[in-house]
């Protein structure tokens, strides 16, 4: 458990670290740019945007001064009318305490009338001044929201100004300027990077996947009058050659032959097919075998890597096996020297286009064929099962090395999301469906010593396997 936490802790670290530093050096690098795309003089620059900001400040500082002003100047004015208002009121009051209905009908009608008089004009006073005092309290509220802004702008000012000021160096200056440019596209490298591989993988196995395994199946033939012969794989092989049979088989795979034998040097292992036979090795082979009036020839085959192992698959008269040359070390021939290889194209297939296999190679006897496969070779039989039920395998599919051609041969996603996810299984097994026969190899994985060519060898296996070799 903690073995695993800390290989965890450890992918965790070392993938912060590698975003940590291709976000830097794209900063640096930007910033470089920019110090070389740029043509003034950076201390007159700065001088001058030390001038423009002082200057807006101080603009700024000004208008805020005067707003003040202005705010100080309404709230003397309100003061005067809400005073005007009282003053009103209480004349309005004190004339009120003088109304008397005798003398406004006998004693001093005059004087009353002078006093309404008076009381109106009081009241138009404190109306005016009641208008007044609402006006300039809108005009304070809108200066009030002035200052603010001022306040505010004199605020980013004087921020603006302190960043200039620290803009002395250069190399921060275009720093800085340089992340402004880039936050945007660093802030998307990083969510790619992070969440990218999570995403396609998701929508591979659950979108893609789930299509591609709903195609139609590769069936080459609908049957086989004989089955294919394979012998237990080991990490030497040894054959007997009967008399006018010849043997093809690459030079570091022989070990040992009887003395008696005809060798001679075969360029191609079949002109028919020059290319796949460069792509994969068998070129420069050695051509074994004996005179026809002669006994049999044995000859013993070995794998040069200690994890290679050698089987040999017999191919009767009828029988035909589907197979990858990546595979094939030697062939044995019978008398004449011919054998059949059909390439069979599949372009018009999903399962052709997501393997990226659009050509197999059919092997038909009657021949032998010596294959080799990491740890051992392996056969695969899918015999009649238990109610006639129709027989299904599935293989890894970086283990596959043939299979007989009246089998269904398609793509099937993983079993489990995990195992795709952490790269322990590919996103799809190759599914084998009939009754019939298919080889792969006892182990699929490369050695440690293979992880550091995967990537560019990738390229290459990628591109052989488009044409089935």
């Amino acid at each position: 458990m903690f073995h695993a936490l800390g290989k965890f802790l450890r992918w965790v670290f070392d993938k912060f670290a590698f975003a940590g530093a291709v976000v830097g050096l794209g900063i640096v690098a930007g910033a470089l740019w920019l110090f070389l795309k740029d043509n003034v003089d950076f201390d007159a620059w700065w001088r001058g945007e030390m001038r423009e900001f002082t200057h807006r400040r101080d603009h700024t500082k000004a208008a805020l001064a005067d707003t003040l002003r202005e705010m100080d100047r309404i709230s003397v004015e309100i003061s005067a009318e809400q005073e005007r208002g009282k003053q009103a009121d209480k004349i309005i009051a004190q004339l009120r305490e003088l109304e008397s209905t005798w003398d406004r009908v006998v004693g001093n009608p005059e004087q009353q009338k002078a006093n309404a008089a008076q009381m109106a004009r009081m009241g138009e006073v404190r109306i005016a001044a009641t208008k007044k005092v609402a006006a300039l309290k809108e005009e304070f509220t809108r200066k009030t929201w002035t200052r603010d802004g001022l306040e505010l702008a004199l605020d980013k000012a004087n921020a603006a100004l302190a960043a200039v000021e620290a803009r002395q160096s250069r190399a921060m200056h275009y720093l800085e300027r340089a992340w402004e440019r880039l936050r945007f596209w660093v802030v998307v490298t990083l969510a790619v990077y992070f969440l990218g591989p999570t995403a396609g993988k998701l929508a591979l196995y659950y979108g893609l996947a789930p299509m591609v395994m709903r195609g139609r199946p590769v069936r080459l033939e609908e049957g086989l009058a004989q089955m294919p012969e394979i012998a237990a794989s080991a990490v030497s092989a040894e054959l007997a050659l009967r008399p006018g049979e010849r043997l093809r088989v690459k030079e570091k795979f022989l070990q040992a032959s009887d003395e008696g034998g005809q060798k001679q040097t075969r360029l191609l292992l079949d002109w028919r097919i020059p290319f796949t036979c460069a792509a994969t090795g068998l070129v420069e082979l050695v051509e074994l075998g004996g005179p026809r009036d002669a006994g049999e020839l044995r000859v013993t085959l070995t794998h040069h890597e200690p994890y290679g192992e050698l089987s040999v698959v017999t191919l009767g008269e009828g029988a035909a096996l589907v197979l990858r040359p990546s595979f094939l070390v030697g062939v044995v021939v019978a008398d004449g020297g011919k054998f059949s290889i059909r390439r069979r194209w599949q372009l018009f297939r999903w399962q052709s286009w997501v393997t990226l296999q659009f050509r197999f190679f059919e092997f038909s006897g009657p021949c032998r064929l010596i294959v080799v496969g990491r740890r051992g070779v392996r056969a695969e039989r899918l015999d009649q099962r238990v109610g006639d039920a129709i027989p299904a395998r599935r293989a890894n599919q970086d283990a596959t090395i043939g299979f007989t051609p009246n089998l269904e041969y398609r793509p099937t996603r993983a079993e489990t999301f995990w195992g795709y996810y952490r790269g322990a299984n590919p996103l799809f097994d190759d599914l084998f469906v009939g009754r019939g026969v298919f080889l792969c190899q006892q182990v699929s994985t490369d050695g440690e010593t293979a992880k550091a060519r995967r990537f560019w060898g990738g390229l290459w296996g990628g591109a052989m396997k488009v044409f089935g070799v």
